[in-house]
């Protein structure tokens, strides 16, 4: 704190620290410790996102796992997500759902799930999100009839983590229009052998299905959004105690105002 004695002809400033300024000096380091801490686990977050990332990009540059190689483990491991698959089966059409509600470039409509018999595998069957179509804006209940093999088919695609849910404000009856699939639930429904992990169909789409999926975002931009607001509110608070409590205060002093005559 600057205090002013009165000297023959003018105030002389004299200058004291109190224990407001120590104080403010000690909450102001916490406060500022605490935003670098943050920063900087955000910013090990993102190398952590960015490691993941390679990851899924050296995955994705490997050889496409047939039906040998992707049922012979005991469900999709760490290791095996993402993976490209080339899969040879026929489809459950009468197990067919439309999740509702899912958007593509903007468009509500919904994502078509069909789980697929693995050719030569009775006991493997893997659902795969075969695509995304438009709904009927008169009537939400009809759907259309899409063109399905009877055959076997080839089904080009990656491996994936059941289709997101949505939130619903409560229990939706079962058919085949829903709003969220439990993987686990619809294996007991429907007395199928599913494997704990889906399949994301690519390639081409002569069935009419849209397969424009969003690309494997990781988080590394939000993260690094993240650090960049907590160094910058550590650096805001250490500029504000500089200036209101040293630069103002030893260098910029208010000088008491002149008695009244």
């Amino acid at each position: 704190m600057t205090r002013y004695s009165m000297g023959a002809d003018y105030p002389v400033a004299t200058h004291t620290l109190t224990a407001r300024f120590w104080l403010i000096a000690v909450l102001a380091l916490l406060a500022a410790s605490v935003m670098l801490r943050l920063g900087f686990w955000q910013w090990s977050r993102a190398g952590e996102k960015r490691q993941l990332q390679q990851v899924i990009e050296a995955r994705a540059a490997l050889p496409p796992l047939d039906n040998i190689a992707l049922a012979g483990s005991a469900g999709a491991t760490p290791a095996r997500m993402h993976r490209r698959v080339s899969l040879r089966g026929r489809w459950l059409e009468q197990h067919t759902v439309y999740l509702e509600n899912r958007q593509m470039d903007g468009k509500p409509g919904f994502y078509l799930l069909t789980p697929l018999q693995l050719d030569g595998m009775p006991g493997s069957v893997v659902l795969v999100q075969r695509g995304w179509l438009q709904r009927n804006f008169s009537d939400r209940t009809a759907l259309p009839e899409l063109p399905t093999d009877g055959g076997v088919v080839q089904v080009e695609g990656r491996i994936a983590p059941p289709p997101a849910k949505l939130y619903e404000f409560a229990a939706q009856p079962l058919g085949r229009i829903r709003q969220n699939l439990d993987l686990t639930a619809y294996a007991r429904e429907t007395g199928l052998p599913l494997a704990d992990y889906s399949i994301l169909q690519t390639g081409r789409s002569a069935d009419g299905l849209r397969r424009d999926w969003a690309p494997i975002e990781t988080g590394i931009d939000k993260h690094l959004g993240y650090a960049f607001q907590w160094f910058a509110l550590g650096g805001l608070i250490v500029i504000l105690f500089v200036w209101f409590q040293i630069v103002r205060r030893f260098f910029f002093p208010r000088k008491p105002a002149a008695p009244r005559g």
